[in-house]
């Protein structure tokens, strides 16, 4: 590659001290301008010319590009993590995107420079896959988070393709595989490749290598220590955003998580297996099978599988959509939560882009597993129980599950009880009263309660976030006349019946025998306010487990009907 001219080298405006760099790198190879920057970054001005390449990045792509009018007040907080970022980023790999950005033309659009300044960085490319999945921010930022995660190209199939070779060696032949010679999709830490092989017993069939970049491993310590160091600083009493204290923890927690997983491709590959035994009964849902023979520690190979993604399905036909919708509530909460298992798995990143459509088939069909999660029986039965007393609007029900959920926690959670009592009798309080809560709403309260300082197993955490997202997608697919809670309920009562009552997990007898008077209750509350029906005896009440007369009943309070339309129930806040 020929050195390019000063003009090559001209970024449209002034590169303040950087500038100084310019002649150097207008005589000199693309290796030795990195060496150059990699020089003054070691040296004794090191520090200055970090803080002097965090401004100038901050000049290259303007925050006010990336952040919409409507959420200016996030442009510092943005802006302060860039420089962040890059101000600590090593010496060679800091020094590289120095030389890259000298190389562009000098017209290169913002956006495409973001492109290359996030190459090869895998935190950073994260952060933005799980922005853009946030419905609370603006619906303009969120695309153009989307487009970055789609224009992301920072490996070739050349690369992709030595890697397969290297690892799998004589299996290649032993299979007669044969590989596609363009890259399929690529994601922060993985790109996916087409290929067909010989299944012995079998037709020649067609699969998919999902295989760990080969850059990855080299920096992945750096991206975990430096989100983790930037958690720390944004969240700073000093920096003045606590605004967002509660958003940046929960999503660089959730980023970190993501990388984790999705580097332990064995973990994965168990999980793979477990999910095709639990859905083998289900109809109308598939998962990919795992080729075990093809699959190493940074290789899955899985049967391809057919489909388009999950909100682009039958877009002319609500009918159908709304069935859509259905199918994925019964595969990624309803199947799991009424699995006899005594761990259930879940499906614990259910984003669009991991979810196809099979219209000829009628099928949905669940990719990429790296992040799943595993709930124990008794964790789902209060899950379950929670949902149901929230929707019967029964709070002491809800009050016990939220309860036993915390206390499986750690018993150090005995002290915060009361903080679990005030916010389910506020929840109570301001509901209006034709409101119809569900479990949506009660993932909120939970999370209420957490911000408040009780502790919640981690599997919880992530359930939560399911069913944040899972919102989201059903959204985007059938708007909000499909309820989770409604759904549900069907799958127990289908499968309840059809066992003549001997299936009712995870629920136990008495939980199924508390349900219909609660229900009464619920009716007799919505004709007669205020005039509800005695209480069960204290022997029905411990079979639910809870302390009778535990807490002294408050007068019923008068509530006024709130002025306004009433925001659908499945649609996100926000």
């Amino acid at each position: 590659m020929e050195p390019p001219s000063p003009a090559a080298i001209d970024l449209g405006f002034d590169p303040g001290p950087l500038a100084l760099w310019a002649g150097i790198f207008a005589q000199a190879t693309p290796a030795g301008r990195i060496s150059a920057v990699e020089g003054a970054l070691r040296g004794r001005r090191g520090r200055y010319w970090r803080r002097e390449i965090g401004r100038w990045i901050g000049r290259l792509v303007p925050v006010e590009i990336l952040v919409p009018e409507s959420a200016q007040r996030w442009r510092p907080l943005v802006r302060d993590a860039f420089q962040f970022v890059f101000e600590r980023l090593s010496d060679r790999r800091l020094a590289t995107k120095v030389a890259q950005q000298f190389e562009l033309p000098a017209d290169t659009p913002p956006e495409q420079r973001l492109l290359r300044l996030v190459n090869k960085m895998p935190g950073l490319q994260k952060v933005g896959q799980v922005l853009a999945r946030n419905r609370r921010l603006p619906p303009k930022l969120r695309r153009a988070l989307s487009e970055l995660e789609n224009g992301m190209s920072d490996v070739t199939p050349e690369e992709i393709r030595g890697l397969i070779e290297e690892r799998l060696g004589q299996r290649l032949t032993e299979y007669a595989v044969e590989l596609e010679p363009a890259i399929l999709s690529e994601a922060s830490v993985s790109a996916v490749i087409r290929f067909t092989w010989n299944c012995p017993g079998r037709e020649r069939e067609q699969g998919v290598f999902k295989v760990l970049k080969p850059y990855v491993p080299q920096c992945f310590d750096e991206d975990m220590t430096l989100l983790q160091d930037l958690g720390e600083f944004l969240t700073a009493p000093e920096r003045g955003y606590g605004f967002a204290i509660h958003d940046v923890k929960e999503m660089l927690s959730e980023v970190l998580l993501l990388l984790t997983h999705e580097l332990d491709f064995r973990r994965e590959q168990a999980t793979l297996l477990d999910a095709v035994k639990m859905y083998r009964a289900s109809i109308g849902i598939r998962v990919p099978k795992l080729i075990e023979a093809l699959s190493t520690a940074d290789i899955t190979a899985m049967s391809a599988e057919a489909g388009v993604k999950v909100t682009e399905a039958f877009p002319r036909s609500p009918i159908r959509r709304a069935r859509v919708a259905e199918q994925l509530i019964e595969a990624l909460v309803a199947v799991p939560f009424f699995s006899r298992e005594p761990e259930a798995i879940f499906h614990a990143d259910p984003h669009a882009g991991n979810l196809l459509y099979d219209e000829t088939n009628r099928e949905l069909v669940v990719l990429d597993w790296a992040l799943a999660e595993r709930l124990s029986r008794e964790s789902r039965r209060q899950l379950v129980l929670l949902s149901v007393m929230m929707a019967l609007r029964n709070p002491e029900g809800v009050r016990q599950a939220i309860r036993d959920l915390a206390l499986s926690a750690g018993r150090g959670n005995h002290e915060r009880l009361g903080v679990i009592d005030g916010c389910v009798d506020r929840f109570f309080d301001q509901l209006a009263p034709d409101d119809s809560p569900g479990t949506l709403e009660a993932m909120r309260l939970l999370d209420r309660i957490a911000l408040d300082g009780v502790h919640f197993p981690p599997p919880l955490f992530l359930f939560r976030k399911i069913v944040l997202t899972l919102d989201g997608v059903l959204y985007d697919v059938a708007g909000p006349g499909v309820r989770i809670d409604e759904v549900i309920a069907r799958e127990f009562l289908t499968r309840c019946v059809a066992s003549l009552g001997a299936f009712h997990a995870p629920l136990e007898w008495k939980d199924v025998a508390a349900i219909p008077w609660n229900a009464l209750r619920y009716s007799f509350c919505r004709l007669w306010p205020g005039k509800a029906p005695a209480a069960p005896t204290d022997s029905a009440r411990a079979s639910r487990g809870s302390t009778p007369n535990r807490r002294p009943k408050s007068p019923p309070r008068a509530k006024s009907r709130r002025p306004g339309p009433r925001r659908p129930q499945s649609q996100p806040a926000g």
